[in-house]
């Protein structure tokens, strides 16, 4: 997703820098010769007015800035056209949020997945996969070369093409060892394998597609519940803005889901709608038993 950087190209900074992704990102601008523009936090109103003065062409977002950007009020007025590239990752993005994104800034979107232990990349996904008639867009891309990439259950055993489980990653990029921590360094990197902690698996064609954080994972009554994919059906609904889902314990089941979400201003959809809604979207067993409605 470099190719099309170039000395002068207008490269913003709003990530934090003392992350691998906004310090790479940084770096890789001054690298090319870019124009950074460096701002010190997200400020949503800030970056569509820099969008615009500053004529940005590179910007790297998490799903959440991209959230935020589009829910301010500029964001229809603003004028994207000086925008080539949308670099985009750190956690999963709601199908929904990403189509918005990509029919209102109008440019190319890469994702890019990958953890500090990785140097920072493991896969990208490129602008022509972003085609939502293709099927990827909740998938992070295919393994970046050079980087090894499979999927493993409780038992290190590699599992096959739509079988869930944990992220292991091998590449000369991955990390030598936790500083001072090599207790830690030893439960992370196993036979050259980093141990991701993300839970994920590969479709026919190749494509990753990362379900959650291996802690984050709900057991109910036996099955394994993932957030990300509860919250990405919450938030196809057109009255929520956001939402968030977490496991609480149960007598029966050991765990239910319990979503937490933000609606719209005219929105009258109340909690039984909402969850009867989500089970048009995903299975019975995956759905929130309970709403919980928040301002922020």
């Amino acid at each position: 997703w470099c190719k099309d950087w170039h000395e002068g190209s207008v490269n913003l900074i709003c990530m934090p820098v003392f992350h691998v992704a906004g310090g790479l990102y940084a770096i890789l601008g001054a690298i090319f010769g870019c124009k950074n523009i460096i701002i010190p936090e997200v400020d949503p109103g800030l970056i569509l007015e820099l969008i615009e003065s500053e004529k940005i062409e590179l910007a790297l977002f998490v799903p959440a800035v991209i959230l935020f950007l589009l829910q301010h009020p500029k964001s229809e007025e603003t004028d994207f056209t000086s925008l080539r590239q949308v670099v985009y990752g750190a956690s999963p993005i709601a199908e929904d949020t990403l189509v918005k994104a990509i029919e209102t800034m109008e440019c190319d979107f890469w994702q890019a997945y990958g953890l500090t232990e990785t140097c920072g990349l493991a896969t990208t996904m490129a602008p022509e996969h972003h085609d939502p008639t293709k099927g990827k867009l909740r998938s992070c891309g295919q393994p970046y070369p050079g980087i090894e990439i499979k999927i493993v259950d409780t038992d290190n055993n590699r599992l096959g093409n739509g079988e869930v489980g944990e992220i292991l990653i091998k590449s000369g990029t991955v990390m030598k060892g936790y500083w001072n921590r090599s207790e830690a360094t030893a439960e992370t990197i196993v036979d050259d394998w980093l141990h991701s902690g993300d839970a994920g698996f590969f479709d026919e064609d190749g494509f990753l597609f990362i379900h959650d954080r291996v802690k984050d994972m709900i057991i109910s009554g036996g099955e394994n519940i993932y957030p990300a994919e509860v919250e990405n059906a919450l938030m196809s609904h057109p009255q929520i803005l956001d939402a968030a889902v977490v496991g609480i314990p149960d007598e029966k089941w050991g765990e239910t889901v319990m979503g937490f979400v933000i609606l719209a201003e005219d929105s009258s959809i109340n909690e039984d709608e909402i969850i009867a809604y989500s089970r048009e979207k995903i299975a019975g067993f995956k759905c929130p038993k309970t709403i919980k409605f928040i301002n922020e």
